[in-house]
C-alpha cells in the first residue's frame, strides 16, 4: 500500500514537472498597469521593463534586488536610461535578498505610491513561483499582470524551480 502511494506521489511529480516545463508562460502585449516591477535576475529582464516604460505601458518602475554596490548612474548607463527617466520613473530597490523579500519590498511600493495595477516581469520559468509571492504579499485590490520574458533555461534551473515552486505551495497549505 505505502509502494502503491510512494509510486503515485512520484508519478504525480512527474506529472506536474512536464506540464510545467511545457507550458511555461509568455509575454504580454498591448496591457497598461500603473507600474512595473522588475525583480533582477536572469538577462533580460530589466530590458523587458525599459521597454514597457518607454512604450508608455507603466508610468513608474521598480527593479528590485538589486545589489548594494550599484549606483543610480551605473545603473543608467549600464541600460541606456537618461537622467531625467531615472529621476522621474525608476526605482532602485537594495533591500530584498530573494523572491519573498522582492514581493515584499514591491509591495511596500506599491502601497506608498497607490498603485492599482501592477506589471510584473520575469523570467518564464521564475514567474510562476514570483507571481504567488507576489499576490500573497500585494494588498488585495491590485491587479497583478504577468508578463514572462522568454528564455531557454536548462533542465537543471527548471526542476529546481519546480520544486520550489511546489515547496512553496506546500507551505502555503499548511499555514
Amino acid at each position: 500500500m505505502i509502494r502503491r502511494f510512494a509510486a503515485l506521489l512520484v508519478l504525480a511529480w512527474a506529472l506536474g514537472f512536464v506540464l510545467f516545463s511545457v507550458t511555461l508562460p509568455g509575454p504580454v502585449a498591448g496591457v497598461r498597469t500603473d507600474a512595473v516591477v522588475v525583480p533582477t535576475g536572469a538577462r533580460g529582464r530589466i530590458g523587458r521593463g525599459l521597454e514597457v516604460l518607454q512604450a508608455k505601458k507603466a508610468r513608474q518602475m521598480l527593479v528590485t534586488g538589486v545589489d548594494r554596490e550599484v549606483k543610480l548612474g551605473e545603473f543608467a548607463a549600464e541600460y541606456g536610461v537618461e537622467r531625467k527617466r531615472m529621476r522621474c520613473c525608476v526605482t532602485l530597490d537594495y533591500s530584498a535578498l530573494d523572491t519573498r523579500g522582492n514581493a515584499r519590498a514591491a509591495a511596500d511600493w506599491v502601497r506608498a505610491n497607490h498603485f492599482r495595477s501592477v506589471r510584473l516581469v520575469t523570467s518564464d520559468w521564475h514567474m510562476r513561483r514570483t507571481a504567488a509571492e507576489f499576490r500573497s504579499a500585494l494588498p488585495d485590490d491590485v491587479e497583478l499582470v504577468e508578463d514572462a520574458v522568454v528564455s531557454q533555461p536548462s533542465f537543471r534551473i527548471l526542476l529546481f524551480e519546480y520544486d520550489k515552486l511546489l515547496v512553496g505551495y506546500l507551505a502555503r497549505y499548511w499555514n
